[in-house]
């Protein structure tokens, strides 16, 4: 039973900061793919930052320059830090893996449960 567990998410002030936490656990063989989605009310969900395994990255426009994602290989986790953030940025962010898995060795995409990220005075 692979996992994702987010954490990080708050209240914050326009123009402050912000730092998600995603960590993978179960029988993972290995990742292909992490990354943050996020979904504001009544909107579709969009792509927020990804990171590849070679370590290539990928931002949407609306956050290229501002947001930073990282990741830590040994401990199967992803990070997101957000920073000049905005009343925009409010919205449930979502970690996401494409993830290589044991016994059989295929992959799958897993979905986070979701953290609240709010910006407002």
């Amino acid at each position: 039973q692979v996992q994702l567990v987010e954490s990080g998410g708050g209240l914050v002030q326009p123009g402050g900061s912000l730092r998600l936490s995603c960590a993978a656990s179960g029988s993972i063989f290995s990742i292909v793919v992490m990354g943050w989605y996020r979904q504001a009310p009544g909107k579709q969900r969009e792509l927020v930052a990804v990171i590849i395994s070679g370590g290539s990255t990928r931002y949407s426009d609306s956050v290229k320059g501002r947001f930073t994602i990282s990741r830590d290989n040994a401990k199967n986790a992803v990070y997101l830090q957000m920073n000049s953030l905005g009343p925009e940025d409010t919205a449930v962010y979502y970690c996401n893996a494409d993830l290589i898995v044991e016994p059989d060795r295929r992959q799958y995409r897993y979905w986070g449960q979701g953290t609240q990220v709010t910006v407002s005075s």
